[in-house]
């Protein structure tokens, strides 16, 4: 038998912890009198695309050899 903590959400259980349970295994779930403190949920914000508007498509291939051409220009052929 295994002992795991979690809490129910308000919609589903959530456990805090891995479940280490085989599918279909039968589970006991036990409601205690003691509540979780509620932390306020915060929105995740990404920069993915945020710098879109100033690609210039027609590039890409040069910037495949940017770093090569800008070495050469700095030091010369060598």
């Amino acid at each position: 038998m295994l002992a795991l903590q979690g809490y129910y959400d308000g919609n589903t259980v959530q456990p805090l912890e891995k479940i280490h349970a085989k599918k279909n295994q039968k589970l006991i779930i036990t409601i205690l009198d003691e509540f979780m403190e509620e932390t306020p949920k915060t929105e995740v914000h990404t920069l993915r695309g945020a710098l879109s508007e100033y690609a210039k498509p027609g590039l890409v291939k040069e910037e495949r050899s940017a770093w090569e051409r800008a070495v050469v220009k700095k030091y010369g052929d060598a």
